[in-house]
């Protein structure tokens, strides 16, 4: 309970700040999105794209989606919630804190290796692969598979392979998938695994190989609007992040666009 009422404070000393410095009443505050951290520049670039339109910025947060799904369940003021998959969103949906008819899928990622850029470690990630002799004396970085989604893919593929039993007790295990990207560019752990895009935003990794997409549930981001949300912008927002304008924006930092609905 008192990691949740510190989660609340700290989304509401951010848009309390917001409102304070956007100032006087003609400038009405744009929504506020919950959104997983892998998301960061891309939403980021998103949000100017729809300042220069004419919009009130959107305040963005970033977190692991567990952490965001419990802020959202904690009461914290918000609008919107982008996660990096669908557990999250469907522990949201089950307790009516989103719009269900709202709910749609926004994009898709892709999983990858990662080593330090100066690493010459060379692995193909097929059944058996010898990850844990290509750690050496140290820890494969990753988001905590306890509840992070990146953690959770991560997992998935490697249990796939044959290789989690290997390497599960030797994890660096993060509370989201940057800080496990910065274990790997920081040199503090010789091997990650994270998304795509994470991996193209650091200069000081190098992807080693990709996970074969049959390994592991397909990486998609779902959208929606919280139930609580009283924004009048929110609902633009939205459908500015799921036009092809806004894909457009998401492409260009690596993000796919959703595979047609079946």
């Amino acid at each position: 309970m008192r990691g949740k009422i510190i989660l609340v404070a700290a989304l509401l000393i951010l848009v309390a700040g917001f409102l304070l410095f956007r100032g006087s009443p003609q400038n009405t505050p744009g929504p506020v999105v919950l959104a997983a951290a892998s998301l960061q520049e891309a939403l980021e670039a998103a949000a100017d794209e729809w300042e220069k339109q004419g919009h009130p910025r959107p305040v963005l947060s970033f977190a692991a989606s567990s952490a965001m799904a419990r802020q959202v369940e904690a009461g914290a003021p918000a609008d919107l919630f982008i996660s990096a998959d669908t557990d999250w969103m469907d522990t949201l949906e089950s307790k009516h804190l989103i719009r269900k008819d709202t709910r749609a899928t926004l994009i898709e990622n892709s999983l990858v290796l990662i080593a330090p850029v100066t690493s010459g470690v060379d692995l193909e990630p097929t059944t058996g692969f010898k990850l844990a002799q290509a750690l050496g004396d140290g820890k494969l970085a990753l988001a905590d598979p306890a509840g992070v989604p990146a953690g959770r893919y991560a997992k998935q593929a490697l249990e796939s392979l044959g290789v989690w039993t290997s390497v599960s007790d030797r994890l660096a295990a993060a509370d989201n998938v940057r800080s496990a990207l910065a274990l790997v560019a920081h040199g503090e752990a010789p091997l990650g695994i994270v998304y795509t895009t994470d991996a193209a935003a650091e200069p000081k990794v190098r992807i080693v190989a990709t996970f074969p997409p049959e390994t592991h549930k397909p990486i998609v981001y779902p959208i929606a609007t919280l139930a609580a949300s009283r924004n009048a912008e929110a609902a633009d927002f939205r459908a500015f992040l799921l036009s092809p304008e806004g894909l457009a924006v998401f492409k260009r930092y690596r993000f796919t666009a959703p595979a047609p609905a079946s």
